[in-house]
């Protein structure tokens, strides 16, 4: 999350956006974080290439087969939750089709997934726009709330500010872009919350968590999923519906999310290897911004706000983020050796831009040895607006906590040179 520009750089009280909860009142936390570059506290991060039995991982073959497999459990098991199952008893339904939409330029279909067993009922629905002028099969671009599935012509959407933050420079994302998207010969879909996982601690599980079994009576276990893992789910069901569309390529699909959402982006590809390219937008702690880093937001601020986001244990290391089996940079290496980027914003220190960097390039490792090139670089940031690094990706821009005009001309970059 962003903070309000009257807030100290330094340490000091920040107030931190909870939303709206099931009372439908607003309510604000507050909490000591850590802004000051020269008060970061000395920290290890662990070894992405050393198996649990303190082996050194060496070759490909290894990574594979055996520590890959290793990191994704310790994720599930402290950060994020295990999975829901994938749904056997399913169906797609389009419940809405516009072949002339935006003008002619697309092909609009509103889509939701239905499940029937074990318990019946609309798990996700989604809104995809297909180019209508793309020759041969169509790369996709998929994520949450990507734009105003209610909107007759939707621009991508921006981040939620805070009450009272200013209008942030350069300007959010717009028709422009849009049409930039479509351009490139790019479609995109945007999922709803609405059936999937309400952003809410109360009711997050009352969507396709209880249509897949979960017994929604009882507290939630320790590894049972939190709603970022749902929303992951989600990514990866609207995926296996692009499998069923001949127009489009579902082995070019990119799935992108901007903050809490950036974080659900990065774990869905984590689990999901067809995701061909991933694409995280100032996504800060619990997305690629480093835990064991004492710096903007924390695992004992995030927990406490949101406390739905993740699986119930890994509140237990809150103010203990050094106990904290695996890290982020990790996470980053699950998505080897396929290319990711990594957007930070030179102002939204909350989400930790240095630390995401630094994900990134202790991620490294693990892209080289599956043959990958990585960012070249181990220690300076790069220049604003300077985006850094081939298969690894990155750039800061000027800026606060938004997804802008300029970071989607990065990524488009990213996706077609």
């Amino acid at each position: 999350m962003s903070l309000p520009q009257f807030l100290s750089p330094r340490w000091g009280l920040l107030l931190l956006w909870v939303g709206w909860l099931a009372s439908g009142h607003l309510t604000l936390v507050t909490r000591a974080a850590n802004q000051d570059e020269s008060k970061v506290r000395p920290y290890r991060l662990p070894d992405p290439l050393r198996l649990e039995d303190g082996r050194a991982v060496t070759n490909a073959q290894q990574w594979i087969q055996e520590r890959r497999s290793q990191v994704l459990r310790l994720f599930e098991d402290h950060v994020y939750g295990r999975p829901l199952p994938t749904p056997t008893a399913r169906r797609f339904l389009v419940v809405r089709e516009d072949p002339q939409a935006l003008g002619g330029r697309a092909i609009r279909q509103d889509v939701q997934l239905e499940i029937l067993q074990p318990r019946a009922g609309i798990a996700l629905d989604f809104t995809i726009f297909l180019p209508r002028s793309a020759t041969g099969a169509i790369p996709m671009l998929v994520g949450l709330h990507l734009f105003d599935t209610a909107a007759p012509e939707p621009r991508p959407a921006v981040g939620r500010r805070l009450p009272g933050q200013p209008t942030p420079d350069p300007t959010p994302a717009g028709k422009a872009t849009l049409e930039a998207i479509l351009n490139r010969g790019f479609g995109l879909a945007s999922l709803n919350l609405g059936y999937l996982a309400p952003d809410s601690p109360t009711e997050y599980r009352r969507g396709a968590a209880y249509l897949m079994g979960i017994d929604t009576n009882r507290p939630p276990e320790p590894t049972e999923t939190g709603a970022l893992g749902i929303w992951a789910w989600g990514l990866s069901r609207a995926l296996d519906y692009f499998e069923t569309v001949p127009e489009i390529d579902a082995h070019r699909v990119a799935v992108i999310g901007h903050s809490r959402m950036g974080k659900a982006a990065l774990w869905a590809s984590a689990q999901d290897p067809r995701f061909a390219w991933t694409i995280a937008n100032n996504s800060g702690c619990g997305g690629a911004a480093l835990s064991k880093r004492d710096y903007g937001e924390t695992v004992e601020i995030i927990t406490r706000a949101f406390p739905h986001w993740f699986a119930p244990h890994f509140r237990t290391y809150a103010g203990h983020e050094d106990q904290l089996p695996v890290d982020q940079h990790q996470l980053i290496a699950l998505l080897a050796p396929r290319p990711v980027y990594v957007g930070s914003a030179a102002e939204d220190h909350w989400a930790d831009p240095q630390g995401e960097f630094l994900a990134l390039v202790h991620a490294e490792p693990v892209f080289h040895l599956l043959g990958t090139p990585g960012l070249g670089t181990t220690s300076a940031q790069p220049q604003l607006d300077q985006p850094l690094g081939a298969t690894l990706r990155y750039h800061r821009r000027a800026g606060q906590h938004d997804l802008t005009d300029v970071d989607w001309e990065h990524y488009l970059r990213f996706l077609s040179p």
